[in-house]
C-alpha cells in the first residue's frame, strides 16, 4: 500500500486547519515553490504548511519554510490571512484551511525541492502571472512586500 492508497487524513475536517505560509525575499526576488502533494499538486505558491502543537505561528512559518524549501527565513509580520473552503456535490465541507501568510526575508540556504516542493524559484513578483499558482498567491506577495520595504531587517 502506498501513500496514494491512503485516506487524506485532512478531507472532511471536523474543525478548521490552522496553517501557514510566507513570502520570502531576497534580493527582490520571491520564493515560489510547485506543490508536490495532493491537494493542489502542480500548483505554484508560498511555501508552508500546518503549525504543529506548541509553535507560535511565526515558528511554524520559519520552519516549514526550512522543512519544504531548505532556506532560513527571518519572518517579518503577517501580511494576510487566506481562508480555503471547499465542498463536495453535496455541499458538505471536504477542505478547511485557515492560512496566517507572513512576509519574510531570507537569512541562508539555498532553495531546494523536497517530497513537499517539486520544483522551487526565486520570482520577481511581476513575473508571477506566469505560474499556475494558488488563488490570492500574487495578492498576498504583494502585501508582504510593502512590508518586507517597510520594516528594517533585523541583525542575525
Amino acid at each position: 500500500m502506498t501513500d496514494a492508497d491512503l485516506p487524506d487524513p485532512r478531507a472532511y475536517p471536523a474543525n478548521p486547519l490552522l496553517g501557514v505560509s510566507a513570502a520570502v525575499f531576497r534580493d527582490g526576488r520571491v520564493l515560489v515553490a510547485k506543490r508536490a502533494r495532493p491537494p493542489l499538486d502542480g500548483l505554484w505558491s508560498l511555501p508552508g504548511g500546518l503549525v504543529e502543537i506548541g509553535e507560535t505561528l511565526g515558528e511554524a512559518a520559519a520552519r516549514e519554510v526550512f522543512e519544504e524549501t531548505g532556506v532560513k527565513a527571518e519572518i517579518v509580520m503577517p501580511a494576510d490571512i487566506v481562508e480555503v473552503i471547499r465542498r463536495d456535490a453535496r455541499g458538505v465541507v471536504v477542505r478547511h484551511f485557515v492560512i496566517v501568510s507572513f512576509a519574510a526575508r531570507w537569512i541562508d540556504g539555498e532553495a531546494r525541492t523536497s517530497d513537499e516542493a517539486a520544483d522551487v524559484a526565486w520570482m520577481a513578483p511581476d513575473d508571477l502571472g506566469t505560474l499556475e499558482m494558488t488563488e490570492r498567491t500574487p495578492e498576498v506577495v504583494a502585501k508582504a512586500a510593502a512590508l518586507v520595504d517597510a520594516e528594517p531587517a533585523r541583525s542575525h
